[in-house]
């Protein structure tokens, strides 16, 4: 195998490790916001909309980050 075939392999490795990221964190905010909603919202959904989008927010800021180390490699 020579070193461009390792390089392309390994970056369809990250790029798919991205997209795993960026789904998790986005998960993880959607649950924390649901448990608070449960546990301490009066009414509607406030909790779970503001950390969906803070978990997008979050997630879109570290795909930026690692593809454009990507590119600089």
């Amino acid at each position: 195998m020579s070193k461009k075939d390792h390089n392309e392999i390994k970056r369809w490795a990250i790029l798919s490790g991205i997209g795993i990221q960026m789904g998790v964190i986005i998960y993880l905010f959607v649950k924390a916001g649901n448990w608070l909603d449960t546990n301490y919202s009066l009414e509607g959904k406030k909790y779970t909309i503001l950390l969906t989008l803070l978990g997008v927010g979050v997630s879109l800021f570290l795909v930026l980050k690692q593809t454009n180390r990507l590119n600089k490699s």
